[in-house]
C-alpha cells in the first residue's frame, strides 16, 4: 500500500470498489480524511486501520460431541 495521502480514486483501486464507496465512507465519516484546499485525501494509514477494523476473520471449527444421545 503506497504511503502518504491517497486520492478517492487511489482508493477506490486499492478496495476494488468504484469512487462511490470511499466517498460515502468520507461522508458517513466511517474513515479518516484530510482535507487539502477543496481536494479530499485518505492517509494510508487510515485506510489500514479501515481494513483491520473491518476484517472478519473465520469462526473456529465446533466439533460435534460424539457419544452422547439425543
Amino acid at each position: 500500500m503506497p504511503d502518504g495521502l491517497l486520492t478517492i480514486a487511489q482508493v477506490a483501486e486499492i478496495l476494488s470498489t468504484t469512487e462511490r464507496f470511499p466517498r460515502r465512507l468520507i461522508e458517513e465519516r466511517r474513515i479518516t480524511f484530510v482535507k487539502v484546499g477543496r481536494h479530499v485525501r485518505i492517509p494510508a494509514d487510515a485506510l489500514a486501520a479501515y481494513i483491520a477494523a473491518n476484517t472478519v476473520h473465520p469462526a473456529p471449527l465446533r466439533r460435534p460431541r460424539l457419544g452422547v444421545a439425543a
